[in-house]
């Protein structure tokens, strides 16, 4: 997923990709543990993207604030 993407999202789909991320991310340590995980580079690629919407979400913030 793209920056460039996400900056497009509203601030409601945002948390929803969040949350939808937040979730792939415990299930794939889920199956890490139990060591039926296919690709554990999955983890480190989800782990970014997670932190490219937090990034989004608080730019939007900083934004808005400044605005006001």
């Amino acid at each position: 997923m793209k920056a460039s993407e996400l900056r497009e999202m509203t601030a409601a789909e945002l948390e929803n990709k969040l949350q939808s991320l937040k979730e792939e991310l415990f299930n794939l340590r889920f199956q890490l543990t139990i060591n039926q995980l296919d690709n554990p580079m999955r983890i480190k690629a989800v782990k970014k993207d997670i932190a490219r919407v937090q990034t989004v979400i608080r730019q939007n913030e900083l934004s808005e604030r400044s605005d006001a």
